[in-house]
């Protein structure tokens, strides 16, 4: 467990102490000591200037792509789940072994068929080459569909249709606040997903004005190793990183009350 913690906290650790640091002081100091200089704040104001206000518009993109495809997912994801769990209807059994054969493929062996059908629909270099395959979560459909089945007992579906309530409104009145637990799990998931997506940006987007930061923030890297660091573009590199992670932390912690919650809290309600 310890072991555990070192491989996840040292790369954090390092990203804080960098940050701190100028070029010089990045690239001659020890990694995980500050440098003679404290310019994260020097380094933050750089970072936004840089390229014409490059970073400003990555982060803008980002969260774009990834609020948009989280709300998306999850609202796909906790209708399929549900229709799954409480639902029967011809082909179900294939369409959830399909399903659990959806979440072994890695996503990076469905970047290439991706591409040629975002290219059929001719949206290739814009916003919806990365928001529409984001939108489909498998694992997310998959956990909604195993929750609803625990959490949300069919004798309370039952009653509800019994006093004449619609679908939609069971869904809606009922079930959405039964399984909210699940829905802030699968939000997180896209949300993380999506934020930290690099190689599907990376084959669809052109445009270096819509790169997110996994793209825009490589490119100046390569950049900077390309031109042997004359340009000062490391410390940015690492400062752009950080600040990178700084939206998961707080989408984390304003959400992270839901799990707590008790799961049968919406269905008192």
């Amino acid at each position: 467990m310890f072991a555990g913690v070192l491989y996840f906290a040292v790369p954090l650790l390092w990203v804080l102490v960098a940050a701190t640091k100028n070029q010089a002081d990045l690239l001659s100091s020890p990694a995980l000591w500050f440098g003679e200089e404290f310019s994260l704040f020097d380094n933050i104001g750089r970072l936004f200037r840089e390229d014409d206000g490059a970073y400003g518009r990555w982060i803008a993109n980002t969260a774009l792509y990834s609020g948009t495809s989280a709300v998306g997912a999850t609202a796909l994801a906790a209708l399929a789940g549900y229709g799954l769990a409480r639902f029967s209807f011809p082909g179900k059994r294939l369409l959830e072994t399909a399903l659990l054969g959806m979440i072994m493929v890695p996503a990076t062996a469905l970047v290439l068929p991706t591409y040629l059908i975002l290219a059929e629909l001719e949206v290739v270099d814009t916003a919806w080459a990365v928001i529409l395959p984001s939108l489909l979560s498998p694992f997310g459909t998959y956990l909604i569909r195993v929750y609803v089945a625990e959490a949300v007992p069919v004798e309370l579906i039952d009653a509800a249709r019994v006093d004449r309530a619609g679908e939609l409104r069971i869904f809606w009145r009922i079930v959405v606040p039964v399984m909210r637990p699940a829905l802030v799990t699968v939000f997180l998931f896209s949300l993380v997903a999506t934020w930290n997506n690099y190689f599907l940006p990376l084959v669809v987007l052109s445009d270096a004005d819509l790169y997110p930061l996994t793209v825009g923030l490589t490119t100046w890297f390569n950049t900077a190793q390309q031109e042997a660091g004359t340009r000062v573009l490391f410390d940015l590199v690492v400062t752009g990183s950080l600040l990178a992670i700084v939206p998961l932390v707080i989408a984390f912690v304003l959400l992270q009350r839901f799990w707590r919650s008790g799961a049968g809290t919406g269905a008192l309600k």
